[in-house]
């Protein structure tokens, strides 16, 4: 075994000394750096070499046969051929010596494994089949996915002729035609499974190689189809929506209203608009929290895309969870494909839940988990989607109180209230009343084909007098209805008589015998009608003021 020196230049020299490390030939006894550097050698590496910085106490070591010098320093060179003495030889590493060959040689042979092992590795990892051959049509290669594909086990097909087990493939073509074959489709040899198959050859400096082929099912392939077209539907929807939207950019500059309290308002809500977090918007029915969550998201960084709304108060409990979160195809009963929840499309914009208090206890639960989590499952899902979603939440009740009462979850509650704007009711805003009413009645006498211009004074007293219970939305109401009775130029107190002095009357009913309760019942339904209107939403608000479903109320509507 012949005993070496090494003198090295730090790390650029790091494979001669494991090269020669490894040789049984040679013993390493000492390693010097005259740079001062060893941080490039192992711990363990260290133990067994004597490791300097001095040339010195390098030669002077006892039994040495050989120095290598592996820096091409030429002071270092002559400094080894003039002080070493008892026949100790000199190796120079020179560019072009068989040591530098086989270094050169030993790490491309690193790097061809390496590339290989990556290589491999990627193809047992994809999903689809694939299947190699070489020049004389020999499988060199399968992948785990073939063999879960066709069925047929790696050991049964590597070694094979592809032109015996499967002569009418796409695998088989590409090698004799030595040309690409593209959505080819039949079926795998030696096995019954339908595929899509693309296939090429592989050419090496003009000469074939062999042929490789990645193929599918074809009955994963019109799943993708399928799924590609619900996805079309989707995105089909979002643009219905989208262009529906952009009829109407609401901005704040577009909410009507002077008083203090009002502007106060928009100014809590302008300035959630300009962070991301949760946004609570409170309030009674018909105060216009629709109008200000629309203002707060066409304000933000996410205005680009749509706002997505869901109205908790007119979706079944039961539906709940479906209209949120999604559901997997075949999860329900009826559920034919997947379904995207609201949630799914609102990702990288805004969803508004209106009416969050109408929210069951147990989604409020779940919901309060994806906003810890920023993920969630549709139902039947075992695939977690994460979410990037900004929430804008109202309620028309006070969810403090409800939340006490236990009927809403004060830590949810936590969570939406990051960010509240609290609307107030018409009447302690009166002075806003006549600025609303004439912006409705211009809207309104637009649609209708009506040139009413102004209110008389009576009439606008009225209106400043009323407390509107059922706030803009009664208001708006009063004023169409008002405007389809006046035949001139102005909404005198006689067309808005029936509207505000009938529901003052109605406001308490009263009774001087007794009559049936389904009477009674009739009464109320009416009253909601007057009071709200006849729109969905304002059959909405009249199912909640009544404290009945949308469906229940449509059932006494047929009723009576």
């Amino acid at each position: 075994m012949i005993k070496t020196a090494l003198v090295l230049k730090g790390e650029r020299n790091i494979d001669l000394f494991r090269l020669l490390n490894q040789c049984s030939e040679i013993s390493i006894v000492g390693l010097a750096c005259p740079d001062g550097r060893f941080d490039w050698l192992a711990e363990e590496e260290r133990k067994n070499v004597f490791v300097t910085a001095d040339l010195e106490k390098i030669i002077a070591l006892s039994e040495l046969e050989t120095v290598i010098d592996g820096t091409g320093e030429p002071e270092v060179i002559k400094y080894l051929k003039k002080n070493l003495v008892n026949g100790v030889k000199l190796e120079e590493l020179a560019p072009h010596s068989i040591l530098n060959a086989l270094i050169n040689s030993r790490e491309q042979l690193l790097e061809t494994r390496l590339i290989k092992n990556e290589l491999f590795s990627v193809l047992n990892a994809v999903q689809d089949a694939v299947e190699v051959v070489d020049a004389h049509g020999i499988v060199k290669y399968v992948n785990p996915a073939f063999t879960r594909v066709t069925g047929i086990p790696e050991e049964d097909r590597v070694k094979s002729n592809i032109f015996e087990v499967s002569p009418h493939g796409a695998l088989a073509q590409s090698l004799m035609q030595q040309k690409p074959v593209t959505g080819y489709r039949t079926y795998v040899g030696g096995s019954d499974a339908d595929v899509i198959s693309n296939a090429s050859p592989i050419i090496l400096d003009g000469e074939l190689m062999g042929a490789v082929v990645v193929f599918q099912p074809v009955g994963n392939i019109l799943k993708l189809m399928d799924e590609l077209k619900y996805s079309n539907f989707i995105i089909d929807s979002l643009y219905a929506e989208i262009d529906q939207l952009s009829g109407s950019r609401l901005s704040f500059e577009s909410l009507t209203g002077q008083s203090k309290v009002f502007t106060s308002a928009v100014e809590s809500a302008r300035k959630a608009s300009r962070s991301d977090s949760a946004v609570l918007i409170s309030g009674e029915s018909g105060t216009g929290k629709s109008l200000f969550a629309r203002a707060i998201h066409n304000n933000s960084s996410r205005k680009k895309r749509p706002l997505i709304v869901i109205d908790c108060s007119s979706v079944p409990d039961s539906r709940q969870e479906i209209e949120l979160f999604g559901c997997e195809k075949g999860a329900m009963p009826g559920i034919l494909r997947t379904r995207l929840g609201k949630m799914e499309l609102a990702q990288g914009s805004t969803l508004f839940i209106k009416e969050i208090n109408s929210l069951n206890p147990y989604l409020q639960q779940h919901f309060l988990k994806l906003l810890v989590e920023q993920r969630f499952f549709r139902i039947g899902g075992e695939k977690a989607i994460p979410v990037d979603i900004r929430i804008i939440a109202s309620a028309s009740e006070d969810l403090i109180n409800a939340s006490l009462q236990g009927k809403f979850s004060i830590e949810l509650y936590r969570h939406l209230s990051l960010a509240k704007v609290n609307l107030p009711p018409l009447r302690k805003r009166p002075e806003d009343i006549p600025l609303l009413a004439e912006g409705f009645m211009d809207n309104i006498g637009r649609k209708h084909g009506k040139k009413v211009k102004e209110i008389s004074p009576r009439a606008r007293q009225e209106m400043t007098e009323y407390d509107w219970p059922g706030n803009i939305s009664e208001l708006k109401n009063a004023i169409e209805r008002s405007v389809a009775l006046t035949e001139g130029a102005v909404i005198e107190h006689r067309h808005l008589a029936p509207y505000i002095g009938r529901l003052r009357t109605l406001e308490v009913p009263e009774f001087d015998e007794i009559v049936p309760i389904d009477k009674v019942e009739q009464r109320m339904v009416q009253l909601a009608l007057t009071r709200y209107g006849e729109t969905l939403e304002g059959k909405k608000k009249a199912a909640q003021a009544l404290n009945i479903s949308l469906a229940t109320l449509y059932n006494k509507l047929k009723k009576y």
